[in-house]
């Protein structure tokens, strides 16, 4: 292998904390006092349909931060949140670039950069990427992933596009996740796969403890996966 691509919600980041502090931080002087947990969550529900609106040729590719826009505004009434104005709607899109990283990141994306290619194959796009790489100090060779492709994983040309960005085969390639079935789509194309386990995903005991298909390498965090593959 000589490059490593990752997934990033979930994997890197824990998105249910951020988007529930910055939810909070965004709603909370306007008066509203949610389960803000629930309303991260409500709003990640939304997420896969939205994507699947591009994936199926529905419509064209539009960034990340649109859709996240437009569902929004699905889920901000369910919550008895009065219409929000555009600059309180953009303030609170950005919550997803404000994300954190699981503890073992940084360490574990440092040692691993001395021996491979790192990008992520998110389906964020380059300036959602750059804002949580700049926030979390992540040190990317490129940002590839869903804008780069014009497309949505699990759809094979993000995967493709991504190894071709580096001139390489799919096989010298491995897609990082602590998703089953982002690995199992990219193993189909010849990408070998490593999961990283995150099972507080969701909420507590709510993510993925194991793989739930063959992979290549599993882990228990990122430090772990550098011990195996370093």
């Amino acid at each position: 292998m000589r490059a490593l691509f990752f997934d990033v919600f979930g994997t890197l980041v824990d998105w249910r904390t951020g988007v529930a502090r910055e939810s909070r931080a965004a709603l909370a002087p306007l008066g509203y006092d949610l389960d803000w947990l629930a309303f991260a969550d409500a709003w990640r529900a939304q997420y896969q349909p939205s994507l699947e609106t591009v994936r199926s040729g529905a419509r064209p590719f539009v960034k990340l931060d649109a859709l996240h826009r437009e569902t929004l505004r699905l889920v901000l009434p369910a919550f008895g949140v009065a219409p929000l104005d555009d600059a309180a709607l953009d303030e609170l899109t950005l919550a997803w670039h404000r994300l954190d990283a699981w503890p073992d990141v940084a360490e574990g994306l440092a040692r691993l950069r001395g021996k491979f290619l790192l990008a992520p194959v998110s389906n964020g796009h380059i300036s959602l990427m750059s804002a949580l790489a700049r926030r979390n100090g992540f040190h990317w060779d490129a940002i590839l992933g869903a804008e780069h492709a014009r497309n949505y994983k699990p759809r094979a040309e993000v995967y493709l596009a991504a190894a071709d960005a580096f001139d390489l085969a799919p096989q010298d390639c491995a897609m990082v996740a602590a998703h089953t079935n982002d690995l199992v789509h990219a193993a189909r194309l010849g990408l070998k796969t490593a999961h990283v386990a995150r099972p507080d995903e969701h909420g507590p005991g709510k993510g993925e403890r194991a793989p739930g298909a063959n992979v290549d390498h599993a882990a228990q965090s990122l430090i772990e996966l550098a011990d195996k593959l370093v």
